[in-house]
């Protein structure tokens, strides 16, 4: 596996497969890998000819009271994962190889942003398509892996590449669970032991919500959902709502692809989660 920090480099190597004819996958991370990213890694290597792998904490997708610093860390280890799922590069640029001075011009995400997450993280999308933007230009991918556990930003980046008509296929991959349905993140490690306990709730708030789909409203599917996490869990809910996918707009049923999703506060972790499911018509 070749490391390689700096953005010319990066795009020299990417320019040399392109001219060999070599399809990449590319799989955009913050490091601190798990189960779930490498299950993406596993994705690409299986149908791509070279697989890269970013690992940037990208400053600007946290706000000024979110947990930049503290996000967890360990380049050393995620090295080692990186190389041993078959990461072909890794790409770790710093924040000042990345952004070597102030952007000329911002990029804002004005859709798909105003429900879930994007209510109480204003800007944090725009940061994601900024990175995104310079990423897939420095990379050239002909592939770029994303796990639907962020479905809300899926759905932003699939805008995003339609919108500009990147050459690169936007693929999704379900959601990586712990054996008791909890889905694995970065973040789970600052679970207390009772939280740790409480969180695969989430799921099983989830995964009943979606049985309920077919016959009840959205209202009614909420209502249920929301007494599940309160009864079960210790954590403030942030959000719950049921939206149409990948357009994320407010429906009184279900009808078609649509979302149920959700995002708890714990002491010290913010969990999100969600099913995305398409409801047959008859």
């Amino acid at each position: 596996m070749k490391i390689i920090t700096s953005v010319n480099e990066m795009q020299e190597q990417a320019g040399k497969w392109r001219v060999e004819g070599k399809s990449v996958g590319f799989v955009p991370t913050m490091g601190f890998l798990h189960e779930g990213h490498l299950t993406l890694v596993q994705q690409s290597t299986q149908a791509c000819d070279i697989t890269v792998m970013s690992i940037f904490v990208n400053p600007l997708q946290f706000g000024p009271n979110e947990d930049f610093e503290l996000y967890p860390r360990n380049i050393e280890q995620d090295q080692k994962h990186a190389e041993a799922a078959g990461v072909d590069v890794l790409f770790c640029p710093t924040a000042k190889e990345l952004y070597p001075q102030e952007l000329p011009v911002k990029m804002v995400a004005v859709k798909r942003t105003d429900r879930l997450c994007g209510v109480s993280r204003p800007g944090h999308f725009d940061g994601v398509v900024t990175v995104l933007s310079i990423l897939f230009h420095v990379v050239q991918p002909t592939v770029a892996y994303f796990g639907r556990k962020d479905a809300q930003q899926v759905a932003v980046v699939q805008g995003l590449v339609e919108a500009y008509r990147y050459p690169v296929k936007i693929v999704a991959i379900d959601t990586v669970r712990e054996s008791d349905g909890l889905a694995k993140s970065s973040r789970n490690v600052y679970l207390s032991n009772q939280e740790r306990e409480e969180a695969p709730f989430l799921f099983k708030a989830l995964t009943h919500a979606k049985k309920l789909a077919k016959n009840h409203s959205t209202e009614e599917i909420l209502k249920e959902t929301e007494s599940i996490i309160l009864n079960n869990t210790s954590g403030k809910i942030d959000y719950i709502e049921m939206l149409s996918y990948p357009y994320l707009e407010k429906i009184q049923f279900a009808k078609g692809t649509v979302i149920i999703a959700l995002a708890v506060q714990f002491s010290q972790a913010r969990l999100i989660d969600n099913v995305v499911f398409t409801l047959e018509e008859g």
